[in-house]
């Protein structure tokens, strides 16, 4: 029985575990005969028969990877989809167990949804990385013991790899994630985000930036409105606008030349600058 040597860890497991205990190993015969059924004709029947009398083996590749923190049902859906692509690749002609071939697949599926799940940065990027995650426990287990340069120079030469990828390996391990909401351990009323600053402007400064906004837009139209009607439309439509018109769309407008629009928006422009320039007088002796 699949349960019987296995950890329990929950309900789920438990009933997953007696869903597939129901469907026996298929001998060599049986199931060589149902492979060549679903290469040769896609018989699905035949496909369904070689996944459910598998599925077993799905769990106990699952469990040599229960040291990492991942739930053990999200691991073996991961692997069921790697047996699944196995069983589509698979050629019952080359003379080996349908399992022998399949638990590589399986393995590539778990170990890619582990190191995926294990972190929200990225643990292994290159195929280095991915390897020496999988060798955590001893990367863990020398980083704080006696002659660490030592330790790591013989583990790198066992895992033939480069002391440095060793270390960069050990720095991701010892970031792993952490929740803001997560209680300090001196002090379980604070949280982590309780202690994050506000980077956020005050009510202060917004005020007083809106203040400043509203002036600033007064007089502006306190500027304008000493325009004439052509020259304000000008300045709105040529200057002010997010997408202003040339000089011949505003000389078609109002049946003049390029030259004249621009002579027209120069002077319009020198009493601006007067104006604001008066105004700046005004509020430095205020």
């Amino acid at each position: 029985m699949i349960g019987k040597n296995l950890p329990i860890i929950n309900d789920n497991l438990s009933y997953y575990f007696s869903q597939i205990n129901q469907y026996p190993i298929l001998s060599p015969e049986d199931e060589f005969n149902l492979a060549v059924r679903y290469k040769e004709k896609e018989d699905v029947e035949a496909a369904h028969k070689l996944i459910t009398s598998n599925l077993k083996f799905v769990v106990k590749v699952v469990f040599e990877y229960r040291g990492y923190g991942i739930k053990p049902l999200d691991m073996i859906q991961e692997g069921n989809i790697g047996l699944m692509v196995a069983l589509k690749k698979f050629d019952p002609h080359k003379g080996y167990r349908f399992i022998s071939y399949a638990v590589w697949w399986i393995r590539a599926y778990i170990q890619n949804f582990i190191i995926k799940s294990w972190s929200l940065v990225k643990m292994g990027t290159t195929q280095i990385q991915k390897k020496l995650f999988y060798k955590m426990g001893k990367i863990k287990g020398i980083a704080h013991e006696e002659h660490r340069d030592e330790k790591i120079e013989e583990l790198a030469q066992e895992l033939n790899v480069k002391s440095a990828d060793i270390e960069e390996m050990q720095k991701r391990f010892a970031g792993r994630d952490l929740s803001l909401d997560s209680k300090l351990d001196f002090n379980q009323d604070v949280s982590f985000l309780d202690l994050l600053p506000d980077i956020s402007p005050d009510q202060e400064k917004l005020l007083g930036d809106r203040e400043t906004d509203t002036a600033l837009k007064e007089e502006v139209d306190e500027a304008l409105g000493n325009l004439s009607e052509r020259e304000q439309f000008i300045i709105r439509y040529r200057i002010m606008a997010d997408d202003p018109m040339t000089l011949q769309e505003l000389g078609d407008t109002f049946h003049i030349s390029r030259e004249r629009v621009r002579q027209i928006e120069s002077e319009a422009l020198r009493k601006l600058k007067e104006k604001f320039a008066r105004t700046a007088q005004t509020w430095g002796t205020a």
